[in-house]
């Protein structure tokens, strides 16, 4: 890495621009044709023109193993690489001509960094296959052109952004970056791609391997059949011009997806925008410059030969309300008084702007999603339909690692890498159909795409979806509610009283007026930081609290789902890694695993009273925030399996609260109508129990590493049964507390939190968790056969908790040393307050590619990187708090 003298940009006070004087014409490119139309008139009358072709380019099959519909960026991408994989029996069917939707007018530009490890990984492989593989593979040219990407840090908490994302990209793809301290980030493998021509190449490819891909041929309907199970699945899809029978489709339709989607009932949360970009006329002197980036300005400028494309993201797109299914190569007129703030930053970067005309505008509709980030994986609601859309203007960078992972999901049942963070099922069944949510959330995705990310940030947006019952109780004792899945759960306690999240503003879009005084609003503000946010305080007193008395955490955001039927009991040792079918009142910390081995969930499960005779039952608990995820997964299995069994989905009729702390036995004993003592109700065991004359399911757990029990309540007993525990409490010094203690708690007892620091790309034995595996019974279960290897083998990697003496804040993505030598990256970092340090988890790899042995992590000398700073850190291969467990069994002193 260099560190460059340069002074930073000039900023120039910016008077009117020439830019809009010369928006009378605007040129539209198609990869087919080039043609200028007059912008004078509305849209629908510069739609393309029939052309002659009345039917499809080619004649269709009877059947086929997959039928990705849409011919853009994504759906090339995956049909090149199913093929890749070796399914030759794909067809691709496009309406119009390849790229004809939202592909043909992207700007795109390919920019890899990004605060997320996975994310990185996909840019990564998209740059490969543009630049270098398809050429090697077909001889043709894509149109790459590596002109290098910079990024502009107008203030120091951008420029602190940049730092962190630095060294996890440096390690992850061999980046090689300049930075000037001033304010920029220089990062010269990014470019630009060619829509058509990249498009063309991978058809190309993927024909001459055997695929077919079919022009002019739109899809009139989708068809799906109920199997003997009462199971849907993809059976047809239908065009004007004949029946393709298939078992898959890939939905790549971008902003029509959802029309898609609703032909075989499937919801797909995306909303349809204007995008805009303007070229200028020729500028002397900018050949060969990198396309910019400043996102504090909300604006890029990408070299377009001796021209710039001058675009970003505005605070009020356009909405394109009613989607047209006859718009293909065609372009919006573009709204000036929307656009105007692009180039009112691009001039403050390129003062030459403001003396230059432009040559053409282009506003074309795209897909945007609740949190943008695309739709991926198989829907819910079919098997068999899968969805590659949503994709935010990204589809061009992020199609080739996308389209990968897409094509592996299709043939071994699941991705390769980590992709939650774009999987369907991410998103709560009840919100993927409601448009206020979908509305609400998108705006506020896309009009702070370029904010900075701050490791505290919640949406303001579609907020109050999901409330439990201690909601208004909580927020009057100044709860500061954080979003997860729809739900409000609680964050942490302001001390200055109520902070009620307000109906969505529009950020004063749309002549909708600011929300004022918005004290919910003000807090957030103040999370916008790299340091120690201004209320570490509050956390480290409720996490101090619950260590050394009691405190008291509304979970009820936590999925609660019934597992019965003459097969549960088959089903859960399939399902579960751990022995489940222990005497009924047990409960089991355990995970459930892809065939892989890698880890899909970790929940809890309670084994009950058999009910009216069936084989078994169960009770589970899954963290709330991968409550969907966790249920089509069960789904999947029990119907790939064929298992006879029924799924409950209880989560809305039950509250749920945990007591924990040195006092909560005895806090507890006032309140519940049971023996609390260890012999009498041991850890890992639940009960029916009265508590303040209402039953309840209590269970001796803690996922905070002290003594406690969780108390699952009847929706109309909650607000009882919680005014109880507190009344009790009070001697005690009860606190309510949050998920930002728990997140601090957890670290430092050193309990996984599922997709930070334990992912579908991580299996139990790297993750530390081998004593929930049933390995030394002969039972089978999901992923057991990968396990087995993996132990022969021994670990190539290993989860590691790190500790830093120096009081520095760690967020995750900081990078580890060993002996000099990157090893690997943190995945979850917090301060833990029991032990006053700073702790952290990440998977470590042996540079040599040897096995990572306890001994290899014994005979390090490990250092943490944080913003380019390096920190000495003690690896541990034990939770550095309460090591011997004894605080879970109640042995305090």
């Amino acid at each position: 890495m260099a560190f460059l003298g340069t002074a930073a940009p000039r900023v120039m006070a910016c008077q009117k621009p020439l830019l809009p004087l010369c928006r009378a014409t605007t040129r539209c490119y198609s990869s087919q044709s080039t043609h200028t139309t007059e912008k004078s008139v509305p849209y629908e009358k510069t739609l393309k023109q029939e052309d002659g072709i009345s039917g499809p380019t080619k004649p269709l099959p009877k059947f086929a193993d997959v039928v990705v519909i849409g011919g853009g960026s994504l759906g090339c991408q995956t049909l090149y690489h199913l093929c890749k994989l070796g399914m030759t029996n794909v067809v691709l069917l496009e309406r119009d001509r390849l790229t004809a939707g939202t592909t043909w007018h992207t700007a795109g530009l390919l920019w890899q960094l990004r605060p997320s490890d996975t994310e990185v990984e996909l840019l990564a492989h998209t740059r490969n296959v543009i630049s270098s593989e398809l050429e090697e593979e077909t001889g043709l040219e894509t149109g790459w052109i590596q002109n290098g990407g910079l990024f502009i840090a107008s203030n120091k908490q951008r420029l602190d952004e940049y730092k962190r994302l630095m060294s996890v990209c440096k390690i992850l793809i061999d980046f090689v970056f300049q930075l000037d301290l001033y304010g920029t980030l220089y990062v010269p493998k990014d470019g630009t791609m060619d829509p058509a021509g990249t498009c063309t190449t991978l058809s190309r490819a993927a024909t001459a391997r055997g695929a077919t891909v079919i022009e002019n041929c739109p899809v009139t309907g989708i068809q799906v059949k109920v199997d003997d199970l009462g199971i849907k699945r993809l059976k047809a899809v239908e065009t004007a011009h004949g029946t393709i029978q298939t078992p898959c489709v890939v939905n790549c339709a971008g902003v029509w997806a959802t029309k898609l989607g609703k032909m075989a009932g499937v919801n797909v949360p995306l909303i349809a925008m204007h995008h805009a970009y303007v070229v200028t006329e020729r500028i002397e002197g900018i050949q060969n410059m990198p396309n910019v980036r400043d996102h504090d300005a909300s604006v890029y400028l990408r070299l377009q030969g001796d021209a710039l494309s001058v675009g970003g993201y505005e605070h009020n797109p356009i909405f394109w309300e009613d989607v047209s299914d006859r718009f293909a190569f065609s372009l919006f007129d573009l709204d000036w008084d929307v656009f105007m703030q692009h180039i009112d930053g691009a001039v403050n970067r390129v003062p030459a702007l403001e003396q230059t005309g432009i040559k053409s505008t282009v506003c074309g509709p795209e897909s945007f999603t609740a949190d943008h980030k695309p739709l991926m994986g198989e829907a819910p609601e079919v098997r068999g339909f899968f969805l590659g859309c949503g994709f935010n203007s990204a589809g061009m960078m992020l199609g080739g690692g996308c389209g990968k992972e897409l094509a592996h999901w299709i043939i071994h049942g699941r991705p390769e890498k980590d992709m939650y963070g774009y999987d369907i099922r991410r998103f709560h069944h009840s919100l993927t159909n409601n448009n206020r949510w979908i509305r609400e959330r998108s705006h506020e995705s896309y009009a702070k795409n370029y904010s900075v990310v701050f490791p505290f940030d919640e949406p303001l947006a579609s907020r109050n979806m999901r409330k439990d019952p201690f909601h208004q109780v909580l927020q009057e004792q100044g709860c500061v509610f954080q979003e997860r899945h729809g739900w409000e759960r609680p964050g942490w306690f302001n001390r200055d009283g109520p902070a009620p999240v307000l109906d969505y503003d529009y950020y004063s879009a749309y002549d909708v007026l600011k929300n004022t005084d918005y004290k919910y609003s003000e807090i957030l503000g103040k999370e916008y930081t790299f340091d120690f946010p201004p209320h570490h305080d509050v956390i480290r007193d409720e996490c101090l609290t619950c260590r050394n008395t009691v405190a008291v955490f509304d979970m009820s955001y936590f999925g609660k789902f019934y597992l019965n039927g003459p097969d549960a009991k088959k089903a859960a040792d399939w399902l579960f890694t751990a022995d489940v079918n222990k005497a009924p009142g047990s409960t089991v910390y355990t995970c459930m695993l892809n065939k892989r081995g890698g880890v899909e969930s970790d929940l809890t499960v309670s084994r009950l009273d058999n009910v009216r005779r069936m084989c078994g039952a169960y009770y589970l608990a899954i963290g709330g925030g991968v409550a969907q995820h966790n249920w089509s997964h069960i789904q999947a299995v029990l119907q790939d399996q064929g298992f006879r069994c029924t799924l409950i989905d209880h989560t809305e009729d039950m509250g749920m609260i945990s007591i924990q702390g040195p006092k909560s036995r005895e806090l507890l004993q006032e309140v519940l109508d049971s023996d609390l003592s260890s012999d009498a109700f041991p850890f890992s065991t639940h009960k029916i129990v009265n508590a303040a004359g209402h039953k309840v399911r209590a269970m001796r757990l803690s996922f905070v590493g002290e003594m406690g029990w969780e108390l699952h309540i009847p929706k109309e007993s909650c607000l009882p049964v919680y005014h109880a525990v507190m009344a009790a409490g009070a001697k005690y010094g009860i606190c309510n507390a949050g998920y930002r203690a728990i997140d601090s708690l957890s670290i430092e007892k050193g309990y996984r939190h599922w997709h930070a620091d334990l992912r579908p790309d991580d299996t139990p034995l790297e993750a530390g968790l081998a004593f929930t595996c049933k390995m030394k019974t002969s039972i089978p279960f999901l992923g057991r056969k990968a396990l087995e290897a993996q132990k022969a083998e021994g670990l190539r990697r290993r989860i590691v908790c790190f500790t830093v003496d120096e009081k520095v804040p760690m967020f995750g993505l900081e990078t580890i040393f060993r002996n000099g030598v990157p090893v690997g990256h943190l995945r979850r970092s917090e301060f833990g307050f029991a032990i006053d340090k700073t702790i952290g988890y990440g998977y470590i790899r042996n540079p040599d590619g040897g096995v990572v042995s306890p001994d290899f992590v014994r005979s390090g000398e490990f250092t943490l990187e944080r913003m380019g700073v390096t920190y000495k850190a003690t690896a541990h291969l034990k939770s550095p708090f309460d090591p011997e467990n004894k605080r879970v069994k109640g042995i305090y002193g």
